[in-house]
């Protein structure tokens, strides 16, 4: 196994049950045979559990700009077993995803990440499947002293939600059992 000491960190703060993974699974629905691609992928924590979930059928693109955290995914990958994960290296800006191919795209605190969300999310439209969604979990500000905050590493939810309105994705469901980030759910 390559070690990556700060993919492994972001899979384990992705895996501790208070931030409840199993609960963002069952809340995305994911079917066998689906397309998903996780954008920011980081550790590939979700990547993985969603490889497992739309089974040999279906496909996971892990994307993300750091070449090393994709070396990881892919060794891990291997040694789960999991045929079915592709990475992919992707400019900051630009998810440079297949056209109408994802029946879901997914993004864990890479929003405020972003400069231009409008045109980047209205850019990904074209990579859904009719009935296509996105997944956004962010963080929220936090309080007055928490490092969300005081680093710029948030997005409020009624921002989120505004913007995405504004590429042309409608609000589908509004999620509110994480204790430190907003989830959304939005369709094409």
């Amino acid at each position: 196994m390559i070690k990556n000491p700060k993919a492994e960190m972001f899979n384990k703060k992705a895996s501790d049950p208070k931030n409840k993974p199993d609960e963002v699974l069952k809340a995305l629905d994911l079917q066998q045979g689906q397309k998903v691609a996780d954008v920011g992928a980081g550790g590939g924590y979700f990547a993985l559990r969603f490889a497992e979930t739309v089974g040999t059928e279906g496909r996971v693109l892990a994307v993300d700009v750091n070449q090393n955290f994709l070396e990881f995914i892919q060794n891990s990958a291997k040694e789960k077993g999991l045929v079915n994960v592709e990475t992919v290296r992707t400019p900051k800006e630009n998810a440079s995803l297949p056209e109408k191919q994802l029946d879901l795209i997914f993004m864990r605190n890479v929003c405020h990440h972003l400069t231009n969300r409008v045109d980047y999310f209205t850019q990904l439209k074209n990579s859904l499947k009719p009935k296509g969604r996105i997944a956004i979990i962010e963080y929220r500000s936090g309080g007055r002293f928490s490092f969300h905050r005081m680093f710029g590493h948030h997005v409020h939810k009624e921002t989120i939600i505004k913007e995405m309105k504004e590429a042309g994705y409608q609000l589908e469901k509004d999620m509110d059992f994480l204790p430190e980030q907003s989830f959304t759910l939005f369709s094409a």
